[in-house]
């Protein structure tokens, strides 16, 4: 099961362990990390699960889909160069070590 860190905007980290297979939405929303709201429930229909993956990472994640660079134009946090909808991540034994920040606001 890879580790996957999350860094809040007050910089505390938080590693959870994510089933291979589940999108970091749903591994982060499953053990209660605040900071993800996940309205629509990770159906690629919102922004509200916006992360900033870390930069030695980005490479290695698929790239964004056009639904998904259209839904990250209206996240509520400042769209960076790295910014993904933590739904459109499936955890993989080769993302274990993962870092990703949470923005200040998901709404």
């Amino acid at each position: 099961m890879p580790t996957i860190t999350f860094i809040r905007p007050d910089g505390a980290r938080r590693d959870l362990a994510v089933a291979e297979g589940t999108s970091l939405m749903q591994g982060a929303t499953s053990q209660g990390l605040d900071g993800i709201v996940a309205e629509c429930g990770g159906n690629a229909m919102c922004a509200t699960c916006h992360v900033y993956v870390d930069e030695a990472w980005a490479g290695r994640l698929p790239p964004l889909s056009e639904d998904e660079d259209a839904l990250l134009e209206g996240a509520a946090a400042e769209r960076l160069p790295t910014s993904r909808l933590s739904c459109q991540i499936v955890a993989t034994a080769d993302l274990d070590g993962l870092v990703v920040r949470l923005p200040d606001r998901q709404v």
